[in-house]
């Protein structure tokens, strides 16, 4: 459901607007990912690079339509530019790093700290806080239960994941945690049946995290 501020013709101006931010902040995060992270210099492709940039957006366009000139909407944004790096190392490489999950804490923080002044409220951001912490503890029980399905990659993602849908509310979080795990289990079966069985050591876990809550994000109000 678009955001009601986005009534009339402004809208597509707005959105086309963000859409190009969204093409520009993909293309500098794929530098600042390359500069970061220098092992990974050899990859990705140019297709893959083409497709994270499409992906970011459409996301970022979808962000713009969700919640419209809103002060939440740059950290939302950060998410998904961060987002879709991170969907695109794990799947490649297996491995969510440090030098990007830290820094969309923080980052992610320090915006939603700028939008609680914008609103003059500070509800919401100690809602997502706590959402953060339940979420990262949860996987980490998880992760000290069955090591071999979760990773400490995961378990650190599980933190911004929680801080942005609980700053959206507690339904949010529920769906957007529960959604994860059922959209990880789904991938792990496919891999399984791709393989015709065989279970490979590692499955990326975190693409069904970040997908899962981009679309509670995107759809649940």
């Amino acid at each position: 459901m678009p955001n009601p501020a986005l009534a009339g013709s402004a809208p597509l101006l707005f959105l086309a607007g963000i859409a190009a931010l969204g093409l520009c902040l993909g293309l500098l995060g794929d530098v600042l990912v390359r500069r970061a992270l220098p092992q990974l210099a050899s990859s990705p492709s140019p297709a893959q690079r083409a497709t994270t940039a499409v992906a970011t957006v459409v996301l970022c366009a979808l962000l713009a339509w969700r919640f419209g000139p809103a002060p939440a909407l740059p950290a939302f944004l950060l998410l998904a530019v961060a987002g879709v790096q991170l969907v695109r190392i794990d799947i490649l490489h297996h491995l969510l790093p440090n030098r990007l999950v830290v820094p969309l804490l923080g980052a992610g923080m320090m915006l939603l700290v700028g939008a609680s002044l914008a609103l003059g409220g500070w509800e919401k951001l100690a809602r997502g806080l706590a959402g953060g912490v339940i979420l990262f503890v949860l996987y980490f029980i998880l992760a000290l239960i069955s090591p071999k399905s979760l990773g400490m990659g995961d378990v650190k993602l599980a933190a911004p994941l929680g801080l942005y849908l609980g700053y959206l509310g507690w339904a949010q979080l529920f769906y957007g945690g529960a959604l994860g795990f059922v959209a990880g289990g789904i991938a792990s079966a496919f891999v399984v049946l791709k393989n015709r069985g065989s279970k490979p050591k590692e499955v990326a876990y975190g693409p069904s995290m970040l997908a899962a809550a981009l679309a509670i994000i995107l759809l649940l109000q």
